[in-house]
């Protein structure tokens, strides 16, 4: 019995890999189960190991185990297929000089791979109301003259840090770009669009700095997740500023009329809290408010080239945010590229190594490369 409630725990917790987690506690396991696909596929083997050797429900107890392998491997399988299909999708949109100087989309064994540690210094970029906003800047390691990846993050406008997921930008410093990993107010002290303005201020606060820091000011690319994904593409969108050649998105909301009209499940995300938070109100209240922050609506054939990465099971940034802003930029002729990932949930790059993460890591190199000519 002990054998089949554990292949039983194993195939529940597969299932996180092709279904939107149904509460917050479950995103969070399904953001493991996705990331450590290996942790799983190697309980399921020796699930069907002691299937294997007999006893009672052994028949079911193999069954069951080997759905649960094969449902954990989707993200392997999913990744190894991109490897094929997604350098010459991106080719077509986002050429670049040399492929063979990017790092491949995936390879299996890259996930048990350490991270890259690069040298970084921590300093505030503004300051207001007595309160420092701070930067993490990671020079490129080149010590030449670079572009500069300004990465903002999530955490639904009222939490989170410039700490968060500091792999990628190790990363883009090695391969020669110098990153500057962005703080931000947050609410509900602040409410929009004060982390647009404090994204501004950081570009200002490098425009005039960027001799000391060794900046392309001609190659500025933001990068956003979740909420900064959102502040990432408000920025690019309505600043106008031609030394903005990219943005990047994951998993950010883009069209926030539409999404403050349909929401998730509150089991998952209470996004009226959140709202009310941010905004100072829900979108019947305060349409307006929304659509001062929807970077869909900011949108014009003037705005630069966009990458868009979303997983399909997310469950708290709907899936349908990134197609509705691809349909939006296609109408206008502006490049873009929508990275979709079939299982994959909000914050599939938690880890740089997972499936996931080799792949997203591989797009946004490649879109560097691209848009600031490299």
């Amino acid at each position: 019995m002990i054998k089949l409630i554990f292949a039983l725990i194993l195939f529940l917790l597969s299932l996180l890999v092709i279904f939107r987690a149904p509460t917050n506690f479950f995103w969070l396991v399904a953001v493991a189960v996705t990331s450590f696909p290996y942790v799983g596929m190697l309980l399921s083997v020796l699930s069907l190991y002691f299937g294997i050797r007999g006893g009672h429900f052994h028949w079911p107890v193999i069954a069951i185990s080997g759905i649960a392998f094969l449902i954990f491997s989707l993200p392997v399988f999913s990744a190894t297929k991109k490897s094929f299909t997604l350098p010459d999708e991106m080719a077509k949109v986002f050429p670049v000089k040399n492929d063979k100087e990017l790092t491949g989309v995936f390879n299996f064994f890259n996930m048990f791979e350490n991270n890259i540690n690069t040298p970084f210094s921590s300093f505030p970029y503004k300051e207001i109301d007595g309160k420092k906003i701070m930067v993490d800047f990671y020079p490129a390691v080149s010590g030449n003259i670079a572009p500069l990846v300004i990465v903002i993050h999530g955490g639904s406008w009222q939490s989170g840090d410039n700490k968060q997921l500091p792999e990628l930008n190790n990363y883009l410093a090695s391969k020669g770009y110098n990153v500057a990993a962005i703080a931000y107010r947050l609410a509900p002290a602040y409410k929009a669009p004060a982390p647009v303005e404090d994204t501004r201020d950081a570009i200002n606060y490098f425009l005039q700095h960027y001799r000391f820091y060794k900046i392309d000011t001609d190659n500025i690319v933001l990068l956003g997740r979740s909420a900064g994904g959102q502040i990432a593409l408000s920025t690019a969108y309505s600043l106008k500023f031609k030394g903005i050649k990219g943005v990047i998105s994951y998993y950010g909301p883009a069209d926030m009329v539409w999404g403050g009209q349909v929401k998730v499940s509150s089991l998952v995300l209470n996004t009226d809290k959140i709202y009310n938070n941010y905004f100072g109100g829900l979108y019947k209240q305060i349409p307006e408010k929304f659509k001062e922050s929807s970077a869909i609506d900011h949108a014009d054939a003037q705005s630069p080239p966009t990458l868009m990465i979303h997983g399909e099971i997310d469950p708290l940034v709907s899936f349908q945010h990134p197609i509705h802003l691809q349909k939006k930029l296609d109408s206008l002729h502006v490049k873009n590229y929508f990275l979709q990932l079939p299982f994959a949930t909000h914050g599939c790059d938690y880890s740089l190594k997972s499936p996931a993460g080799q792949v997203c890591t591989y797009a946004v190199e490649r879109f560097l490369n691209s848009v600031t000519n490299r």
